[in-house]
């Protein structure tokens, strides 16, 4: 089970000050953890919610462990008519699928990889703010 209270170092503005993103645990559910930042609120949404479903063995394998990450924060836009903004959840998702039997150095290598295509502005950028694929 993950901690009741997760603080991540975020590098907001990519130019290496870091500041405390601390998320503590607002509910536990069947297959499901969700936490809040401290900024949270019914109104204004900022969680962190961690997803899992267990191996189902199939023929010859012993099944797909699936689990994900999905940060959820609500932010101000501009409305479609360009004279008002408008709230709307800015959403990040993580997934993986990992075969039953996998070794930590291989899920390793797979999580080091997701970091470095997120950390590479070059090619996160265009595809989050233009959709270039």
């Amino acid at each position: 089970m993950q901690d009741n209270t997760i603080t991540l170092g975020v590098d907001v503005a990519n130019d290496s000050n870091v500041v405390n993103a601390v998320f503590t645990r607002h509910s536990e559910e069947l297959n499901r953890s969700i936490y809040n930042e401290a900024g949270h609120t019914l109104a204004s949404r900022d969680t962190l919610t961690f997803n899992r479903t267990a191996p189902k063995p199939n023929g010859d394998s012993r099944g797909m462990a699936r689990s994900a990450i999905k940060f959820t924060q609500d932010v101000s836009v501009a409305n479609a008519s360009g004279d008002g903004t408008i709230v709307l959840p800015l959403i990040g998702e993580v997934s993986f699928s990992v075969p039953v039997g996998t070794t930590p150095a291989q899920t390793m290598e797979l999580r080091q990889r997701i970091i470095a295509i997120l950390d590479d502005d070059a090619i996160s950028a265009p595809l989050m703010d233009t959709l270039d694929i």
